[in-house]
């Protein structure tokens, strides 16, 4: 989940999914989700957390902090976390792209201060959105199984292995100083959370199941972020993404 294109993208599926769940329902076995029971149980104490201490955090942060303030805290993290981004160009093969994310993470992070500002994207670099699951996916893997695991969300089998990895990538998991890590995590957190709070209150406002809401919202991005934007369409009738 990196940049503003990518935030973009995620409200605009959610709002693409209004009509989706109303009135819809389905069962584990016609969506593809084997483990469902499990899963809303999972659904339900993330929401329960979220409404009780993240969301109004979040809400807070973001009325009292100002817009370019909150804008250099995103690069921040974002830069943190990009070779996860470039490691993948290469192994999807997307050389080039490779290329043009480590010029973009040099400059950023030199000129940049650390990533707090984007100048790469002002000079034509633009930020791209790869981890290990789009690399699986893009190599034919499946999902196998939708998954919700608790405090990280909407996930599924094939996005799995990129927990470790995106962990090992990210420039903050070598710092080694608790004093430093765990302020810098709840942080990340809270920014990560303020990003979708506009898309969180849609669904709430508009899904009479927010557990199938969030569950294809999460298929469909998948989706457009596996095949860069572009999926054929024959993949929206597929159970697997």
């Amino acid at each position: 989940m990196t940049g503003y294109r990518c935030r973009m993208l995620a409200l605009a599926v959610v709002l693409g999914l209004l009509g989706l769940t109303t009135g819809c329902a389905s069962s584990p076995d016609s969506m593809g989700d084997p483990f469902e029971p499990i899963n809303r149980g999972f659904h339900a104490i993330n929401d329960g957390l979220d409404d009780i201490i993240v969301r109004p955090i979040a809400e807070r942060y973001v009325e009292y902090t100002p817009e370019g303030m909150r804008e250099g805290v995103s690069n921040f993290f974002d830069n943190a976390t990009y070779p996860n981004v470039i490691l993948n160009d290469f192994l999807q093969g997307k050389f080039k792209q490779g290329l043009m994310d480590i010029g973009r993470f040099l400059v950023n992070s030199t000129v940049g201060f650390g990533g707090l500002f984007d100048i790469a994207s002002g000079m034509g670099w633009i930020e791209h959105d790869e981890d290990l699951g789009q690399t699986l996916g893009y190599y034919g893997f499946g999902e196998m199984a939708y998954l919700e695991l608790p405090l990280i969300g909407p996930s599924s089998i094939r996005d799995v292995p990129n927990v470790p990895v995106s962990t090992y990538t990210n420039l903050l998991f070598y710092i080694g100083e608790s004093a430093v890590t765990f302020p810098l995590g709840i942080l990340r957190a809270i920014d990560n959370r303020s990003q979708y709070l506009e898309a969180t209150r849609l669904r709430d406002e508009s899904a009479l199941d927010t557990y199938i809401f969030t569950r294809e919202a999460f298929r469909q991005r998948r989706m457009y972020l596996i095949y860069d934007g572009d999926p054929p369409l024959e993949e929206f009738d597929d159970t697997e993404y």
